[in-house]
């Protein structure tokens, strides 16, 4: 047993020695301004900015910031899309891989929209809008007081909407899992 601590140690010793080096983070963009048909790794919308993209690829994830404003077409995005306190997250004619998640911000608007994960909004206060997405996983509307429009989706997962009020709108919507509480008439 010994032997084998001994050993152990030595093994960690030796590759501390060599300098094992801690793999370098993606490259993070910071949009203030425009951006059109080029590719970045990560990308952030700073708190208070205006962000517009246009035929963008983004390698990474894309993180809307506190009041801040993401008005997305045409863009291609291998990880999520993220909104936390933003002002207005738009995204229309893309495609994602992960997700699209915003909470606790003003206004959001998804549109025509392939997204391989899931659709939240979350505690939003203005007006929201989802339509004509092809959703992977599910749709989550929960706690929003803004107004929510739900209409012509294709989602993979369940359709699940709680505690908006008023109660989201539309109709048309495909759930292969279901449609559930307020949402279930849409």
């Amino acid at each position: 047993m010994r032997t084998v601590s001994v050993l152990a140690l030595t093994s960690l010793a030796a590759a501390l020695s060599v300098g094992v080096a801690a793999p370098a983070a993606a490259d993070e963009r910071v949009c203030r301004g425009a951006l059109g048909a080029v590719t970045v790794d990560d990308l952030r919308v700073p708190s208070g900015a205006t962000c517009r993209l246009t035929s963008t690829t983004v390698k990474g994830t894309v993180k809307v910031e506190r009041g801040a404003t993401l008005d997305a077409r045409s863009i291609r995005v291998v990880g999520n899309v993220q909104g936390e306190g933003a002002r207005s997250v738009r995204v229309l004619g893309s495609r994602v891989g992960g997700s699209i998640q915003v909470k606790q911000g003003v206004g959001a608007f998804v549109q025509k929209t392939r997204i391989d994960g899931d659709l939240q909004y979350d505690e939003m206060r203005g007006l929201l809008t989802a339509n004509a997405n092809t959703v992977g996983g599910n749709t989550q509307i929960v706690k929003n007081t803004g107004g929510v429009q739900v209409t012509g989706n294709r989602i993979d997962g369940a359709l699940q909407c709680k505690e908006n009020r008023p109660a989201p709108t539309g109709s048309g919507n495909v759930a292969r899992e279901g449609k559930e509480d307020q949402c279930r008439r849409l």
